[in-house]
């Protein structure tokens, strides 16, 4: 390694904020995230997740990523009791986006970089996703409140509710394939220089 690649490594991690020891999230252990906070997580909790694993990350500077679009916004989610008020939760795969993130700063991609060839449809992405999730769920309430009164289901509108949400998974599976390819280039651009 030459001495200019350890001077970069050494400011990339700087920036970060990330142990460059520290390994990788793997899939199992995003995905035990996001099954254990079906409806979000404070910021308290995803920087609890980092400190625990060793890494990095405080309270101001996801909120700096909020703010610059590399991560999804917040939604107020109401406290049970008298005048507890409310709290921001973040869906949970922004413990993914984060990871992300920080794996591209380490190959040393800047923010900007980052922002224009990387996550510029992520979070739309995934705000899509949960937004179709939220109807479907609408869809198999109003469905299951008929099937109370009526006694029985309508299968037309069961079928037609399941062929949705096939259409829904196969549309985001595109989106995401579209983005993959696109930052992929963007990689391979970086990459060559």
């Amino acid at each position: 390694m030459t001495t200019r690649k350890r001077a970069q490594g050494t400011k990339t991690s700087r920036r970060t904020g990330a142990d460059p020891s520290a390994e990788a999230w793997s899939e199992a252990e995003l995905d035990a995230i996001e099954a254990a906070f079906p409806e979000g997580m404070s910021v308290q909790q995803i920087v609890e997740a980092y400190t625990e694993r060793g890494e990095r990350l405080t309270e101001a500077t996801f909120r700096k990523y909020v703010q610059l679009g590399l991560l999804p916004r917040s939604r107020r989610v109401g406290r049970k009791g008298k005048r507890r008020g409310s709290q921001g939760l973040y869906p949970a795969t922004a413990v993914r986006q984060l990871a992300h993130i920080r794996r591209l700063m380490a190959q040393g991609f800047t923010i900007e970089e980052i922002q224009k060839e990387f996550l510029f449809v992520r979070g739309d992405i995934e705000a899509l996703e949960r937004q179709l999730e939220r109807v479907y769920v609408a869809f198999d309430e109003a469905l299951e409140e008929r099937r109370r009164q009526a006694g029985s289901g309508d299968p037309q509108v069961v079928g037609a509710l399941q062929r949705a949400r096939e259409t829904g998974a196969d549309l985001l599976r595109q989106l995401e394939a579209i983005e993959r390819r696109l930052t992929l280039r963007a990689r391979m651009a970086h990459a060559a220089l």
